[in-house]
């Protein structure tokens, strides 16, 4: 029964968070919408910064085990592909976990959760790269320039996502995953050069 009221709160705050954003969803809100007191809350949550860490938590553990479900056979550079391919289609084929996961920036600004609750979340995201980066490594990179390539590719896949997100891609008449295949197949030609 617990668990019950425990994802009825859960339920009740994704849908508040989407429509009011973090900010502008309240306890008391979230306790109208699945149906409790906000003092009912609070016995399974401490704030509404907690529930959203929760809700992102469980975000990123379907993004880990979409990453992990992909292709990890092959050579480093088709599982470089495999991998990064499989973050993209995630977030792709999830809107609303990407909207999860850009809840800190409002405009260019990020606001933030505690130490505590960033520290994990952080933790899962970088999991969900993990595989991608042990792929570089195995085509030669050592661990800084492995993190350099990892960072670039993360920031490339982000902005098709945002591009896609706001329909703006459309300006552009181009396909998003065609240009990440495209990215991927420059990444993985340049790594496998003699003396890269």
């Amino acid at each position: 029964m617990a668990q019950l009221r425990r994802a009825l709160v859960l339920d009740a705050a994704r849908a508040a968070f989407f429509e009011l954003g973090l900010e502008g969803a309240s306890m008391r809100e979230i306790a109208k919408r699945a149906g409790y007191t906000p003092g009912a809350i609070y016995s399974y949550f401490s704030s509404r910064e907690e529930i959203y860490a929760t809700l992102l938590g469980e975000s990123l553990l379907r993004l880990n085990a979409h990453v992990a479900a992909a292709p990890g056979d092959g050579t480093p550079a088709e599982r470089v592909r495999s991998k990064a391919s499989a973050f993209f289609d995630f977030y792709r084929e999830n809107p609303r976990d990407l909207d999860l996961g850009f809840y800190l920036f409002q405009g260019v600004r990020p606001s933030g959760l505690t130490r505590e609750l960033d520290a994990p979340l952080n933790g899962q995201l970088r999991a969900a790269l993990q595989p991608t980066a042990e792929a570089l490594r195995d085509l030669g990179l050592d661990a800084t320039a492995g993190e350099a390539e990892v960072t670039a590719l993360f920031a490339h896949m982000v902005g098709l996502l945002v591009l896609i997100h706001t329909g703006r891609i459309r300006m552009f008449r181009q396909h998003a995953p065609q240009l990440l295949a495209q990215y991927l197949e420059q990444l993985t030609e340049r790594l496998q050069r003699p003396g890269h």
